[in-house]
């Protein structure tokens, strides 16, 4: 059994509850300071606030990734020998960085920095990963010995011979004497955790100039790379998010934000064996492992044991700087695994972390540092006490990169043997060991309540004719590096005939870990701890909109299966008749848009699909065709039967969360984003055709003369609504007969629906909830969109009844979960989360395209 403190759930940052300025000065926070469980997303920390990041932020995040300004030059066939040095232009010095008030390093003295850095010596080297969703450059730093191209060409070969031919790499003489082993250090990936960048900064000058033979021979046998910052929009503006209002540390499996891009393919390119996190603020320093529940992906024994032998340095680490309570206001450091029995769990791959378990990482870990800054204590406390802090946190932050030097200094040759052994494991389809004290010596307290494995399909497969969501999912697997084949003719697999064309995924695969966390169900875990720190369902599988089939067994062998670097294009234009688009992906939307803002003539179909009626004309066609190569979508030909009615560009105005907004973007609406105060400070209703309201709208809060406009505007204008505020919205407004009933407001995950009208038509079977919704009393002209399957219907999560049993699952079963009338459509799941559940998007652009129309007609 663990030693457990008094800590109730993984903690988030919070602001200290304390009355004066004068008793924050050397008071601690504790380590549990808020035992509630988190916010879920970035735009809604500050208590349900509307998102209002900027339009440009998000075109540079939907941009093609090749033209994030990302170097080429990283993870080619031939690589440049170290050092790599590049002058780099200097950014426009800014008075308004947050980071100066603390006495770090502003943005703006980066670029400066690292220019002198590489002056050094020849250890230090510099590339441009990309761009931040704000503009900024994302720096990684790679510092090493000195290397010739041809000595940098075999280290690609041997990384390369570990991922792809894992068993003849665990006898190679070669890379047990001569691969150095590649380090990973991650910083500021949220925003207002600043002291990371300038604890690596600090340690790469030192390891720049260092004369001693340790820090020769360190350099010898490894590569460390730093991401200076990973968020430095978020750094500027002393926000946890970034310039698009999103928590890059939640994006893993989506990987909307292009941040978060460049830090997966750092991750792919350059295969850390061990990787740190720099996070704040928790009191005593955090260092992972987690608590349970762990993910059922991992190769668990090899991760834990490194992961937690690594913890005790850097713990011994922080605590011998002699930083105490009484004196500094500094905690013992604290490791969740062995000190806490739940609420800091490593079961979803959002967190950088456990992504980085998939790519090889066999040591990985969040580090919290002690002391807050940020937030109210950054607004509250003086700037000689907001110093002292950062400089004990960067001296925290600095203590535990150095221990992670040291660990993998003096263990090299067995992490690297355990980062062969993942990829060995997928590769040959070998059985996950699970953890025990047997299987993971050194690690004390392991229990049952540890032991998470899964079993592992033969392959996915993802059926021809394929589709535009088909296309989009196969694209995202290659992009995590997941290998995916296709058939070149009819195949035979799992007892079913699939036709040419089919996807494969082979699950005999290095990184097979990662391919069944993106794509399999996932487990209802509601019965193994009794709170999560973040979601805990997300299949892409289920929720992306493609037909994802697992095949239990089978053989591939001989199968005419090839691999593919690129979904093939599936945008096509009949050549005659009406054209049809199904309005059933993103992309159909988007493209639905662009046609609309171009002039082109759509009308709606009874069923909610797109139009462009005969004749079609030269320069509609080809108006069309651009559109269908521009988001590979389908217009197939169709008769015109049945009623229809002209369609217009629809301009919204929304209070929503950031995640929203951005995927409203992703789909080309005309979006306006608004909020209680926006509306007090005076709107012009009328450049809008519909109101989606899910966060940061307050009917009550509104002045007189503000609530008056809104309902004027409601009287004869669509309302789209999301969740409890949106319900709330409706109901002051009078729009519809029903009564929203708020689940758990804990539980989230992949839940089994039912669609039922023209607002799900063509929608996946199943769904995603967080604080989950669903609606009864309902009146005669509410139409039900879509329901809760009947009894449990969660698939995968974690979703629990209240104390009094209210809330649970069995209640939502067989409710409403979509409803709409004459000028309404609720939602009461979560059809816009974070970008994330891409086939659910569409739903909420038929709503939108159906309430404009109903206020126009």
């Amino acid at each position: 059994m663990r030693i457990t403190r008094t800590v109730p759930a993984r903690p988030l940052l919070t602001a200290l509850a304390l009355t004066t300025a004068g008793s924050l000065l050397l008071t601690p926070h504790t380590a549990g300071a808020d035992p509630k469980p988190p916010v879920r997303e970035g735009a809604a920390l500050d208590s349900g606030t509307a998102a209002r990041t900027p339009a440009s932020a998000a075109l540079r995040a939907l941009a093609d990734p090749a033209a994030s300004g990302a170097d080429t030059s990283t993870g080619t066939s031939t690589p440049l020998g170290y050092p790599r040095r590049q002058v780099l232009s200097s950014d426009p010095e800014n008075p308004a960085d947050k980071s100066l008030k603390l006495g770090l390093t502003p943005y703006h003295a980066i670029a400066p920095k690292l220019n002198s850095l590489q002056r050094l010596g020849d250890r230090v080297s510099v590339e441009v990963t990309g761009r931040s969703a704000g503009g900024h450059r994302l720096f990684l730093v790679t510092v090493t010995a000195p290397e010739t191209a041809r000595e940098a060409s075999a280290q690609e070969r041997m990384r390369e011979l570990i991922e792809n031919a894992p068993a003849t790499a665990a006898k190679s003489p070669e890379i047990k004497a001569r691969y150095k082993a590649p380090v990973f250090f991650n910083n500021n990936i949220h925003g207002n955790e600043w002291e990371g960048t300038d604890a690596s900064l600090a340690l790469i000058e030192r390891l720049a100039t260092a004369k001693d033979t340790r820090t020769k021979d360190l350099l010898a046998h490894t590569r460390l790379y730093f991401n200076v910052t990973a968020n430095p929009d978020g750094r500027i503006a002393g926000t946890r998010t970034n310039a698009n209002g999103f928590d890059l540390n939640r994006d893993f499996v989506t990987a909307s934000q292009p941040e978060v891009r460049a830090m997966r393919q750092t991750e792919i390119d350059k295969q850390p064996a061990v990787m740190l996190d720099l996070h704040g603020y928790v009191n005593g320093t955090l260092i992972e492992p987690t608590t349970p529940p762990h993910g059922e992906n991992y190769e668990y024994d090899l991760f834990l044991k490194n992961t937690y032998a690594n913890a005790l340095g850097m713990e011994a680490a922080v605590n011998g700087l002699g930083y105490t309570p009484a004196a500094d206001g500094v905690e013992p450091a604290q490791i969740p695994f062995r000190d806490q029995e739940e609420g800091w769990d490593d079961w979803p791959p959002i967190f950088t972390p456990q992504y980085a378990a998939f790519h090889g990482t066999v040591a990985a870990h969040t580090v919290e540092i002690p002391l807050q800054v940020n937030n109210a204590a950054y607004d509250n406390l003086p700037v000689t006490e907001l110093r002292r802090r950062a400089a004990i946190n960067v001296d925290v932050a600095g203590a535990a990169l150095r221990a992670t030097l040291d660990f993998v200094g003096a263990r090299r040759t067995p992490l690297i043997a355990d980062q062969i052994e993942v990829f060995r494991r997928g590769a040959t389809g070998a059985a996950q060991v699970p953890v025990s004290e047997r299987t993971v010596p050194g690690v004390p307290g392991i229990g049952p309540e540890d032991v998470y494995t899964t079993d592992f399909p033969r392959a996915y497969v993802i059926p021809s004719p394929a589709t535009t969501a088909a296309a989009r999912l196969v694209d995202h697997l290659l992009a995590n590096d997941v290998r995916v084949t296709r058939a070149s003719r009819a195949i035979r697999l799992g007892g079913r005939t699939y036709a040419k064309g089919s996807y494969v995924v082979d699950m005999r695969q290095p990184k097979r870990g990662l391919a069944n966390v993106l794509l399999a169900d996932g487990r209802d875990i509601s019965d193994k701890v009794s709170v999560m720190y973040d979601i805990s369902g997300w299949s892409l599988g289920r929720l992306w909109g493609a037909t994802v089939r697992p095949v239990p067994d089978g053989r591939l062998a001989g199968l005419p299966l090839r691999p593919v670097s690129a979904a093939a294009r599936v945008g096509y234009v009949a050549p005659r008749g009406a054209l049809r688009l199904k309005l059933t992906d993103p992309a159909e939307l988007a493209a639905l848009n662009s046609l609309l803002r171009h002039g082109v003539p759509v009308r709606r179909a009874a069923d909610g699909s797109a139009l462009v009626p005969e004749p079609v004309s030269a320069s509609v066609r080809a108006k069309v065709e651009a559109a269908a190569r521009a988001y590979d979508v389908a217009f197939d030909a169709t008769r015109q039967a049945g009623p229809t009615t002209p369609l217009h560009r629809v301009r919204v105005a929304a209070a929503v969360t950031a995640g929203e907004l951005f995927a409203l973007r992703e789909m080309d609406f005309d979006v306006t984003p608004v909020s209680t105060g926006v509306l007090n400070a005076g709107f012009d209703w009328s450049a809008t055709d519909v109101l989606f309201v899910s966060a940061g709208l307050d009917r009550d809060g509104l002045t007189d003369t503000a609530r008056a406009a809104l309902d004027a505007f409601l009287a004869g204008h669509g309302l789209v609504g999301r969740g409890a505020t949106g319900a709330e919205l409706s109901s002051a407004a009078g729009l519809l007969k029903a009564r929203a009933v708020e689940g758990n407001g804990d539980a989230n995950g992949v839940v089994r629906v039912v669609n039922s009208g023209p607002v799900t038509a063509g929608a996946p079977d199943h769904g995603f909830v967080y604080a989950p919704v669903w609606f009864t009393e309902l009146g005669p002209d509410v139409r039900v969109e879509q329901s809760y399957a009947t009894g449990d219907p969660l698939l995968s999560g974690h979703w629990r009844p209240l104390a009094d049993g209210s809330g649970g699952p069995a209640a939502a079963g067989g409710q409403a979960s979509v409803v709409s009338g004459p000028q309404v459509v609720l939602f009461g799941t979560e059809p816009l989360f974070r970008d994330h559940p891409k086939g659910e998007l569409p739903q909420v652009g038929r709503a939108l395209f159906s309430m404009a129309h109903a206020s126009s007609g």
